[in-house]
């Protein structure tokens, strides 16, 4: 007996902490039920956020059986389930990091492009967390050793954040996208079997790392810039289109490497563990100052290096060749022209980051810089891009022309001089912006409807999703307001993993429900596309919530409060509006085999067009005949 008591409380207590922690987070803790938890949990998380949208919308409960109400929550069996709230503009930090782990349920964690601060979270106990994606964002820290737990992992994604110290050894199986690119992370790259399975495009931007994926051997790091000082000089040209850009960045980063190394509450065992994941923190912390240390002491020429060490592989590639290729003509430039344009950044949308460039001839161009492709021989790239660049429409973007190197792939296009239909919708609102009016926005719906209708007809192959990410962002807007479809066809290109979290024919039910997409899919998100076009609402993640949305307004009959208050005033128009609104709702149809073909939409958006233009018409013809009597 005595022997037995006495190895219980050593060796028994993971389990007994495991078992404690348990009962406390799928039964009851201390009188909490699971639902009031993981309530709490959200509202920690909104007040960490202070967002308005999330103040105004996440209130009641969480879950319903198998939805929620709440903006950019999933719930099953009135489990959460996932949380989806990227580029949201998001600012904060979650100063606790055991915030979410009530939350033992989630699968997806998706908080990209916000501006969200301070260390990643400690994910112990969200075991079947399967995608995370926490990049573009401004996380500071290390890597938290908790995501070593996750053995359903399949992606992580922390790129383009701040995050300093090493990588910790990731060798989940079930790990199939991996990217921590762009942050301030050191040493080797740990040679687990997964880790090394990632190419260089999962590491590159990172200053201190070297290993085998990315070729940069860790003795010779420190001498890299003696020995490529040649090969730098003849690349400067590059440096003008996409390394001003990073020079900028990797100046910001580097100042702040002198300062960046620089409630579960009741529930007692989750207590004890945020007590011990403190305690390894400060163990990791004092092996980054080490670190620190030997950085601090260059900080600039570690800049020089690293921007070096980071473009030196695809630079050479690029020098390889250096040819642009035109899909007609010469297109009046050349790769010099264009390296040397002055450029600016533009942002980073789905796939890659873009940039504006004006040519000495005064004409402006964008140059999409693509990332996370699919593996594709040169002559695969070139066949799908030569494909896009054949697609000719007076509403698609046309491709211009690409660049290809193994290191480098680069898209090339007009600029849109009046931004994109997203900002176009929501930004400026109370200001003195230029109203968006009726006719205007059912202009872009016939141009873009007519611009999907050409993509499915003209498809690659049947199973191909002739866009796959319509979207208002991807909508943009010529000098004569004319809209102009972009980023089409580019599931050609991207890795389907990627695409999969990333694109909006996979956010489509019969996605989640049966894990298929078609060209139904764009019809869906077309279907999306006029919802936010009548109501000046944003979709949401996925575009169900704004879906949702109306067809509780439909139902409950006040049908008048969903139209944007911006065209709702325009009396005469609001049956044409109507119409529209029901040609959205069907597009959103959850069964695809029940939403129209595209040639079907065409024809009605344009019968409501058509409809207006001859109500105009007749006013006019109205008002004149009174004025001449």
């Amino acid at each position: 007996m005595h022997s037995t008591s006495h190895i219980t409380p050593h060796h028994h207590l993971p389990l007994l902490l495991f078992l404690l922690l348990g009962s406390a987070l799928v039964g009851e803790c201390f009188g909490e039920t699971v639902a009031q938890r993981e309530h709490d949990a959200l509202t920690a998380l909104k007040l960490s956020f202070g967002n308005p949208l999330l103040s105004a919308n996440w209130s009641g409960s969480q879950c319903s059986t198998n939805r929620s109400t709440w903006f950019g929550i999933g719930c099953t069996d009135n489990r959460v389930t996932s949380i989806a709230l990227q580029g949201l503009g998001l600012s904060g930090r979650i100063d606790d990091p055991l915030t979410l782990a009530p939350l033992t349920e989630l699968a997806l964690l998706s908080l990209r492009n916000n501006l969200i601060s301070g260390p990643v979270l400690n994910f112990s106990f969200n075991l079947k967390l399967a995608s995370l994606d926490l990049s573009e964002n401004s996380l500071t820290g290390l890597i938290s050793d908790s995501l070593l737990r996750l053995d359903k992992l399949e992606l992580l994604q922390l790129s383009d954040n701040k995050l300093n110290g090493s990588i910790p050894p990731f060798n989940q199986t079930s790990l199939k996208a991996f990217n921590v690119s762009n942050n301030n992370l050191t040493g080797e790259i740990p040679t687990t079997t997964i880790l090394q399975s990632f190419n260089q495009s999962s590491y590159l931007g990172n200053p201190g790392l070297c290993g085998e994926p990315i070729s940069i051997s860790c003795q010779s790091l420190e001498s890299a810039n003696d020995n490529n000082a040649k090969n730098r000089l003849s690349l400067s040209s590059l440096n003008y289109l996409f390394i001003v850009a990073d020079f900028v960045l990797f100046l910001a980063l580097s100042w702040s490497l002198f300062a960046l190394y620089s409630k579960t509450r009741e529930c007692k065992a989750i207590a004890n563990v945020r007590k011990g994941a403190g305690e390894a923190d400060k163990n990791r912390d004092v092996e980054a100052n080490s670190v620190q240390n030997s950085i601090q002491d260059s900080v600039q020429e570690r800049v020089q290096n690293s921007m070096q060490i980071s473009i030196q592989r695809r630079v050479e590639a690029a020098e390889e060749t250096r040819k642009l290729t035109f899909m007609k003509g010469d297109g009046g430039f050349d790769l010099d022209n264009l390296l040397k344009s002055s450029a600016e950044g533009l942002g980073k949308g789905s796939f890659g980051s873009c940039y504006k460039a004006a040519l000495d001839d005064g004409r402006v161009i964008v140059v999409k810089r693509l990332r996370d492709l699919r593996p594709l021989t040169k002559e695969e790239f070139i066949q799908n891009v030569s494909f896009l660049g054949a697609l000719e429409h007076p509403n698609l973007m046309p491709l211009l022309g690409y660049y290809y190197s193994p290191e480098e792939k680069l898209l090339v296009y007009n600029f849109a001089t009046k931004g994109n239909l997203f900002n176009r919708i929501h930004r400026g609102r109370g200001t003195n912006r230029i109203p968006f009016k009726w006719s205007s926005r059912l202009a872009v719906a016939v141009g873009v409807a007519r611009a999907v209708e050409y993509l499915h007809l003209n498809a690659a192959a049947p199973t191909v999703i002739p866009h796959g990410n319509l979207r208002s962002p991807n909508v943009l807007l010529d000098e004569d307001d004319v809209a102009k479809v972009s980023d089409y066809g580019l599931i050609l290109l991207v890795a389907p993993s990627l695409a999969a979290q990333r694109m909006a024919a996979y956010r489509t039910p019969e996605y989640d429900h049966q894990r298929k997409v078609s060209k139904m899919s764009d019809v869906w998100s077309y279907g999306c596309l006029l919802l936010e076009l009548l109501t000046g609402r944003s979709p949401g993640p996925k575009g169900v919530e704004l879906h949702h949305w109306v067809h509780r307004a439909v139902r409950e009959e006040w049908t008048g409060e969903v139209l944007d208050r911006e065209i709702a005033t325009q009396r005469e128009a609001v049956k044409g509006m109507f119409d529209l609104l029901k040609l959205a709702l069907s597009c959103c149809e959850a069964s695809p085999e029940k939403r129209p073909q595209m040639g079907e939409v065409v024809t009605a958006v344009e019968k409501i067009k058509n409809s207006v233009e001859e109500n105009d018409s007749t006013d006019r013809s109205s008002l004149m005949d009174e004025s001449g009597s």
